[in-house]
């Protein structure tokens, strides 16, 4: 009985964090109203950056930009200390992965996640961010030490880390608001 119980609480649990985050449920496969604005994002689409400086490393086939880095690509807008773009030059450059450093600030329209680090893998389609993560919708919020945000499906999920390591004490925790009732 006290597994039970405690199995329907995870499941209430996840349910709230799904719809507070605008993500799919794990239970159906369906998008929940107001599904992420990244599901489905272009990571083909153009990117454009600014920054106080860049170095090209040629030979590395990376960018490095640093001071006030601004990156944006269609709805998707991060922001960071310092970025290294890393990229292929055979046959024209192509944009493989975003690394940045320093107070990263990724941005939907309807979301902002927020971290220490973090990788945009274009060729994989994820972004990951590490390092005191908090996840914003609405007034809802969502801690931890790691978020990884699959771009075709919308779907995140955000890691506690082990005991000690960032600020949420090894573990996720949330604030979730709740619509009031109309009569």
């Amino acid at each position: 009985m006290k597994a039970m119980r405690r199995h329907a609480l995870l499941l209430a649990a996840a349910a709230a964090v799904a719809g507070a985050a605008g993500l799919a449920d794990a239970a159906d496969p369906t998008p929940v109203k107001g599904v992420s604005a990244l599901k489905g994002h272009d990571s083909n689409a153009p990117i454009d950056v600014t920054a106080d400086r860049i170095e090209v490393q040629d030979r590395a086939d990376r960018a490095i930009f640093a001071g006030s880095v601004h990156v944006r690509q269609a709805d998707l807008a991060l922001d960071t200390e310092r970025l290294t773009v890393s990229y292929s030059s055979g046959g024209g450059v192509q944009i493989r992965r975003l690394d940045a450093a320093g107070g990263v600030v990724v941005r939907s329209p309807s979301e902002t996640a927020r971290g220490n680090f973090g990788i945009y893998d274009l060729d994989k389609k994820l972004i990951t961010l590490v390092g005191a993560v908090q996840l914003n919708r609405g007034g809802s919020q969502v801690v931890g030490s790691r978020l990884v945000i699959d771009l075709d499906s919308g779907r995140a999920v955000i890691d506690g880390g082990g005991p000690g390591i960032g600020q949420s004490g090894g573990r996720v925790t949330g604030h979730f608001t709740v619509p009031k009732k109309t009569k």
